[in-house]
């Protein structure tokens, strides 16, 4: 038999969870995930497909700037205004080009994930940093 781990198991956990926080990961994810579901959208049958534009070329680029911008600001943090402008403007243009924007699911998970990457400050301290600093100036 060999014995229990000692919580080694947990530390890739960890380190990932450090990682994450210091970055606007959800906002890149659901950017992504916006683009994933505009993508699968336009793969939908001939009966549920409600634009004419499903098999234009704008249809297939525009989800993928999404995707690569929601993967670009989770890498790429210091960028993330750039790419949450393009990001918003492709969610915004797959109204048109992508069945409603994925019938409105990928275009509002695009939309809410650019802004919460526009609005994401790294410089600012945690939250419990900033209780327990009024508490002790109190």
């Amino acid at each position: 038999m060999t014995p229990p781990a000692t919580g080694g198991g947990r530390r890739p956990w960890r380190a990932f969870a450090r990682w994450r926080h210091r970055r606007p990961f959800a906002p890149g994810l659901l950017l992504l995930l916006g683009g994933v579901e505009i993508l699968l959208t336009q793969r939908a049958s001939v009966t549920v497909i409600l634009t004419a534009g499903a098999d234009s070329l704008a249809g297939y680029v525009l989800p993928v700037i999404m995707i690569v911008c929601g993967a670009l600001i989770v890498l790429n943090p210091r960028q993330r205004l750039f790419y949450a402008i393009v990001g918003v403007l492709a969610s915004l243009a797959t109204w048109v080009t992508s069945n409603l924007g994925g019938f409105f699911i990928g275009m509002l998970l695009g939309l809410v994930g650019s802004s919460l990457a526009f609005g994401w400050l790294p410089d600012q301290p945690p939250r419990r940093r900033l209780r327990a600093l009024r508490r002790e100036r109190a």
